[in-house]
């Protein structure tokens, strides 16, 4: 089966907003083939078909931590108005408003993505569960093993750099 959109790219525009996994309308828009203000203005013409946990509109320091986040410039004529995120049932919700043959496609490789994210937590998870009862069945000569395979595990650190020239402070 050939995917309309590989289920990578679809991944990485799910993003975790408000403690949800949520889509933004750009990235929507640029997935059904519209344009953003096309698919916010038939969100808008529909609007009681999109309570609040299927889209919200982010508030200004969202937007920014956001685009601080994402590594996106604030360049002269952008939005004019902050975004707007869906849910998984806002995203099932646009195929309806947005009655086209791509946007059906699309929404169904978008619900598989989020369907294969939750399962790929779940196996995290039961994992978890599994190897802290392994942990607690064996004695403490294993617990190097337990914390190597717990840091494997574990979701990797993001450092960042600082940018630009910086003093190196004097050793004393």
């Amino acid at each position: 089966m050939n995917a309309l959109i590989p289920v990578e790219v679809i991944e990485k525009k799910i993003i975790l907003i408000r403690s949800e996994k949520m889509m933004l309308d750009a990235d929507l828009a640029v997935l059904y083939g519209v344009e953003t203000k096309l698919l916010v203005r038939a969100v808008k013409r529909n609007i009681d078909r999109f309570p609040v946990d299927f889209m919200i509109q982010l508030d200004k320091e969202e937007y920014e931590n956001l685009r601080c986040q994402l590594g996106t410039s604030s360049r002269w004529g952008g939005r004019r108005y902050l975004p707007y995120a869906f849910t998984e049932q806002g995203v099932a919700m646009l195929s309806s408003v947005l009655n086209s043959e791509r946007a059906i496609k699309v929404n169904i490789e978008i619900m598989r993505s989020f369907v294969r994210l939750r399962q790929m937590l779940s196996t995290n998870a039961e994992l978890a569960r599994k190897l802290a009862a392994l942990e607690k069945k064996y004695d403490i000569q294993f617990k190097a093993v337990f914390d190597a395979i717990r840091q494997l595990m574990a979701p990797p650190a993001h450092k960042r750099r600082q940018i630009g020239f910086h003093e190196e402070k004097a050793k004393k």
